[in-house]
């Protein structure tokens, strides 16, 4: 039997730094040339060979086993070769001398939504769930890519790319949507290229590049990539799940005023968002959460210009949803739109809290956040950043009066500044924390 080799492209960079988080966020990756020197090469070769030899005569697919609350980290590992284990038994990654065998159950598509399937797919990236074609995670779910979409799915049994089709429906480019995957499924060869990965949102306005969940080497990811994909581009097809719930009410009630699914703007990419931000689409954002139950965020407007209230109602809409941690970081991404233009999702709950003029963090009155004060920036913060760096006498590298654009000349000032106070380093960077504002405003 010929060597399986099963995929054709190499892992992209995991960093984990805020800077790579950024920008990874806002721009695109650049497809990465495929180095046929790549010791990842090898690698995939010999894992790949190691899971035929292991798998042997290829038995018929395992349900998933249900396992309702995680165990401890420690035991958090794949399965060895002991059957009896929390992941559930061994099975193959394809049928049958690599051809797809009856199914073992029927197609039967559990019902779901598509907040729980992103949901569920965020859950293995959080915890980077290693790739493996023949070990389970303590889900229960096989840890290679067509069993990463049997988990976001929540489909019984364990699938592979063969037999996921049955559970989907095809559909084309323009609609899709949020937990819809795109599959490439080469019959003639299972083992040389097939692939999977969920569709969680365009990335730029173009519809060139979305964020793709999968699971790959060397663990579960979420980035940017090119559409349909890095390789084999032209022979990935959209499918969507036949249990997803109804486009209207994915997640809650629909909301009254919001935008239909029929005439709905397309998400613009996260580049549009954010601090600097000054475009049609934070309008219409804005509007959106208002009609949502985010009107209290807003003193005046929404407008065209990014401002704390629209990270304020972003995040309070994100949390609704029941999101935490980065999930909820008021930054609109490609599920967050999909939700608010077609009225799916939980509205934002009243509350008494009122618009702040002045926001404080860190328990420094006054500081806005480093979001604030960083380049691009354009708002009345970096205003008054200048104007207080020159009555400090920290304004020689101003050639004309500060205004509320973020320039080199404030970042040299607040270093100036911050080396006048003995710091050093990584202290004396420029971009003013809650301690540099609290000694330049006391």
């Amino acid at each position: 039997m010929e060597s399986p080799v099963f995929e054709e492209f190499d892992p992209a960079g995991d960093c984990d730094c805020p800077g790579c988080v950024h920008w990874r966020r806002v721009l695109p990756h650049s497809p990465a040339g495929r180095s046929p020197g790549h010791p990842a090469a090898a690698r995939t070769l010999a894992v790949a060979a190691a899971a035929a030899t292991a798998l042997g005569a290829h038995a018929a697919p395992a349900p998933a086993a249900p396992h309702p609350v995680g165990p401890p980290a420690a035991s958090r590992v794949s399965a060895g070769d002991e059957p009896a284990t929390p992941q559930g038994p061994r099975a193959p990654l394809h049928g049958p001398d690599g051809r797809a065998a009856p199914p073992a159950h029927p197609g039967r598509a559990p019902a779901t939504t598509r907040a729980a399937i992103v949901e569920r797919a965020r859950k293995w990236v959080a915890e980077k769930v290693p790739y493996n074609m023949a070990g389970y995670w303590y889900d229960g779910y096989r840890q290679d890519c067509s069993g990463y979409v049997s988990m976001a799915w929540g489909l019984p049994a364990n699938e592979w790319t063969g037999s996921l089709g049955k559970y989907a429906e095809e559909i084309t480019k323009d609609e899709l949507r949020p937990g819809d995957a795109l599959l490439f499924h080469n019959p003639a060869d299972p083992f040389g290229a097939s692939h999977v990965v969920l569709f969680g949102g365009w990335a730029d306005a173009g519809r060139t590049s979305y964020v793709a969940y999968e699971q790959t080497r060397p663990h579960a990811r979420r980035t940017a990539t090119p559409y349909a994909y890095w390789s084999n581009s032209g022979r990935y097809v959209p499918y969507r799940y036949k249990g997803v719930t109804g486009e209207a009410d994915d997640a809650g009630p629909q909301a009254a005023g919001a935008p239909t699914a029929p005439g709905r703007t397309p998400f613009p990419g996260v580049a549009y968002f954010g601090p600097g931000a000054h475009n049609r689409y934070v309008t219409e954002l804005g509007r959106m959460l208002v009609a949502r139950g985010g009107a209290r965020f807003y003193a005046a407007g929404p407008g065209p210009r990014w401002t704390d209230a629209d990270r304020r109602a972003t995040r309070a809409f994100q949390r609704a949803q029941g999101w935490r941690g980065a999930a909820a970081d008021g930054l609109p991404g490609p599920l967050t739109w999909d939700l608010l233009v077609t009225g799916g999702g939980r509205d934002i709950p009243a509350g008494t809290s009122a618009p702040r003029s002045a926001p404080a963090s860190h328990g420094v009155p006054g500081y806005p956040g480093r979001a604030l004060l960083r380049p691009g920036a354009d708002n009345a913060h970096v205003a008054r950043l200048g104007r207080r760096l020159v009555e400090k006498g920290f304004g020689r590298y101003f050639t004309e009066d500060p205004g509320p654009r973020w320039s080199e000349a404030h970042r040299r000032g607040v270093e100036a500044f911050q080396r006048s106070q003995g710091w050093r380093g990584g202290a004396a960077d420029g971009h003013p924390g809650p301690e540099t504002w609290r000694r330049l405003f006391s």
